[in-house]
């Protein structure tokens, strides 16, 4: 299986005014620019998602759907409360094992560190990776089978620089 994990973009800063509270807070223009030069990348990469769940967080939303329009993948797109900002990635994983099928190739997007979180849990089986997932950074995993734990390898992970050279 390979699972893929993006965070999302640039957003509003925390405490501006107009926006209550931390889940309010909206992709800025640049985020959304930024947003659609990867969701460029990831059709030139020949990316397709049969499930992409997305944390109900608005920043994490808009990514999202920015994401799944460039792949014409919008009907595949889902909130899932556990990909919120709060949550912890082996409650995720749990979840996530309730598919029936499993998806071969799904997309996560959702906050840091949460992400960084699930992907040490997976590569490492425990919390000690220091990763820090960049906003609109993709990584890849392949995971030989579906558990809590140490069971993927980390295959790539891009970060927005790159990926503007290959939009």
């Amino acid at each position: 299986m390979e699972l893929y994990l993006l965070r999302h973009g640039l957003a509003v800063e925390r405490g501006t005014p107009g926006f209550k509270d931390d889940a309010t807070r909206p992709l800025t223009p640049k985020g959304k620019k930024q947003l659609k030069r990867v969701g460029r990348t990831m059709v030139k990469l020949d990316l397709d998602f049969q499930l992409i769940l997305t944390s109900p967080l608005l920043r994490a939303r808009e990514t999202a759907e920015l994401v799944a329009a460039a792949l014409k993948a919008t009907k595949r797109l889902k909130l899932c409360d556990a990909l919120a900002a709060d949550r912890e990635p082996a409650a995720l994983m749990r979840s996530l094992q309730r598919l029936k099928p499993m998806p071969e190739r799904m997309l996560l997007v959702g906050h840091e560190p949460f992400l960084s979180r699930l992907i040490s849990l997976l590569t490492t089986g425990g919390p000690d990776l220091a990763l820090d997932l960049p906003k609109a950074g993709l990584c890849k995993l392949e995971l030989d089978k579906w558990r809590v734990g140490k069971c993927a390898r980390l295959v790539w992970l891009l970060t927005p620089p790159q990926m503007k050279r290959m939009a």
